[in-house]
């Protein structure tokens, strides 16, 4: 039986962000890189999270810090608000987006800009904005 994808995006996780976070596809979009990506949080797949981070970035990831962070967070919901490019012609692309989680038995809602680019062709989280 498929299970639902973390990133609630009503897909099963076989046909949508588990393709990318296993390495049998690469996202076309920045919106699927950041869906999937929400999905590697969920499902503590730190590796995916440093090998889609951007080149000049990447070295700055914690390994084990990106574990505990992903074990103390259970991702609830993802909701997509705006994406401006990001297609699978553009280099650049921004996707806005509100991320339910739940830590602590607390619920709170991350809200985030994003910026993706491409590198060497595959799409890479550069940064983001977070409003408080």
């Amino acid at each position: 039986m498929s299970r639902p994808c973390p990133c609630t995006s009503g897909k099963t996780y076989e046909r949508c962000c588990g393709p990318f976070i296993e390495g049998a596809q690469t996202p076309a979009t920045a919106e699927q890189l950041m869906r999937s990506r929400f999905s590697a949080y969920a499902l503590g797949k730190v590796g995916y999270l440093i090998a889609t981070r951007c080149e000049a970035k990447r070295s700055e990831e914690n390994r084990e810090e990106l574990a505990r962070y992903c074990k103390a967070v259970r991702c609830v919901g993802l909701k997509i608000t705006a994406k401006q490019e990001g297609g699978p012609e553009d280099a650049e692309g921004i996707v806005t987006f509100h991320a339910s989680l739940q830590a602590n038995g607390r619920r709170s809602l991350h809200i985030e800009t994003s910026t993706f680019a491409r590198e060497e062709g595959k799409w890479v989280y550069v940064d983001g904005l977070v409003k408080n």
